[in-house]
């Protein structure tokens, strides 16, 4: 008989699980259904959000509350859905450039406003009740910079609480008294899973809440909810799940809210191969976000075996933007073979929303241990300068006249212009030069490869062009150099 109930107890219990699989799969697979596309871009402003969270206004389902102000005095906004006994609280933005997890929140919105998953809705919202807080760092966002107005970074505010924002962040986790939080972020898309040539596109962590990173209930659950949020983003970004760093930050609130008695749960959204502007990022978001709340309400983490935790991979930090191996180059009359790394930094424009690249050469020698979202194998090709166009052109209007593809063929990729346009970027392929400009020898982001005395490719700006085949579209911006 106790044999019986055993395998009884087995069988509800993987049936339940194929059924909660089953429900994470079909919401991944309707997620353009739910994407909210007024905002399809990782730059946008605290307005764009204000009007979306407008259209919930007259929606019976949510309560919003505005809780405080940000320095500038652009409103923080709380919203609310759900009668359950469990408080789940997520927060986003905190640092202004970080955006990706903004998005998924209104997407998680136009999932619960929607007439899909009845009975799995029925179970969140009669088990919980969930408590957003997007863009707690409004004045970060409207500049796309990491810190608030005051040059603050709200991160590490927890104990002082001098900005608007922080007092704000804790304010709400104290009259909510959270049983879970979910503090989401962005991190760099240089991050790759440890081991891995694999992107950490998301990375997660339950925060210590001392320097002996102990483990007690409250740390324990976050942990056990995390092995359940990389179980589902396995299936759709295979071992590109990573591990943040857990040495304890005293001045982070997530570590202080995890002191403080609430389950936290860092996310960190990183990098994904073509996803600049983290619309795929955006969708793991979504669905690991919600996998969690839906364990939470029916208690899946309760039986995860808290030990795989320490399975998921860390965090490591060997990804360039692009690879370059074996590159001959010439020094004082030797030939020495060079490994070169190039990253793309992103640089603002007249706004923060019109924002261009500016590579960099990140590293250079034996980068064998070291991946890239693209690598090229260079052996037997050695390093060529770039040069100067050698006639001056009066303005930007002459430029438009030249055969681009003639010049850099000809190993040109620079043109000096008197009247350069005030901008510090271009979209020509060429990089535009104040007339007293010199080409250095040494290797930056613009450069030439030759084999057999003849030029093979190009690197514009960090981008690379097979001069055999030329194909510009993939050459996002030159730079003007004054």
């Amino acid at each position: 008989m106790k044999k019986s109930f055993v395998t009884l107890v087995f069988c509800f219990l993987v049936l339940n699980l194929s059924a909660q699989d089953k429900f994470y799969k079909e919401l991944n697979e309707k997620y353009n259904s739910y994407k909210e596309e007024a905002i399809k871009q990782r730059r946008f402003t605290h307005d764009e959000v204000m009007s979306l969270i407008e259209k919930q206004e007259n929606n019976p389902n949510f309560t919003i509350k505005k809780v405080g102000e940000s320095i500038e005095g652009r409103s923080l906004n709380l919203i609310s859905i759900g009668e359950g006994d469990t408080d789940v609280f997520l927060w986003s933005q905190m640092h202004g450039d970080e955006s990706t997890a903004t998005m998924a929140i209104f997407d998680i919105f136009n999932f619960l406003n929607s007439e899909d998953f009845q009975q799995e809705k029925e179970t969140i919202l009669k088990e919980v009740t969930l408590h957003f807080l997007p863009m707690l760092n409004p004045d970060g966002t409207e500049r796309f910079q990491r810190r608030n107005r005051l040059g603050v970074d709200v991160n590490r505010d927890a104990l002082r609480l001098q900005s608007p924002e922080a007092k704000t962040l804790k304010r709400v986790r104290d009259s909510l008294d959270a049983d879970f939080g979910f503090n989401l972020h962005d991190q760099s898309r240089y991050y790759n899973a440890e081991g891995t040539e694999k992107p950490a596109t998301i990375s997660y962590l339950a925060p210590a809440y001392d320097y002996e990173k102990s483990i007690n209930e409250v740390r324990g659950d976050a942990m056990k909810l995390i092995v359940l949020m990389n179980d589902v983003i396995q299936d759709y970004a295979p071992g590109q799940v990573g591990r943040y760093n857990d040495d304890f930050e005293p001045r982070a609130f997530g570590d202080n809210i995890q002191k403080w008695g609430t389950s936290t749960i860092l996310i960190e959204s990183g990098g994904f191969k073509n996803d600049p502007e983290k619309q795929e990022i955006r969708k793991l978001n979504f669905t690991s976000i919600l996998a969690a709340i839906f364990s939470i309400a029916n208690r899946e983490y309760d039986s995860v075996e808290i030990d795989r935790y320490e399975e998921i991979p860390e965090n490591d930090s060997k990804l360039f933007d692009l690879k370059l191996t074996g590159i001959t180059y010439e020094l004082l009359g030797n030939d020495y073979i060079l490994d070169l790394g190039i990253n793309r930094r992103e640089a603002e424009g007249e706004t923060p929303q019109d924002y261009y690249f500016k590579s960099y050469l990140s590293d250079r020698g034996d980068l064998s241990t070291n991946y890239a979202y693209e690598t090229k194998n260079m052996e037997g090709y050695r390093f060529e300068p770039a040069k100067i166009y050698p006639e001056t052109l009066k303005s930007e209007k002459e430029v438009e006249q030249l055969d681009f593809e003639k010049l850099l063929q000809e190993g040109y990729a620079y043109i000096a212009v008197k009247d350069l346009p005030e901008k510090d970027f271009t979209e020509y392929p060429i990089n535009l030069v104040k007339p007293d400009f010199e080409v250095l020898e040494d290797i930056k982001a613009t450069f030439f490869l030759k084999k057999d005395d003849d030029l093979k490719f190009a690197l514009i700006n960090g981008f690379l062009i097979d001069l055999s085949n030329l194909d510009l579209s993939d050459l996002k911006n030159a730079l003007i150099i004054k």
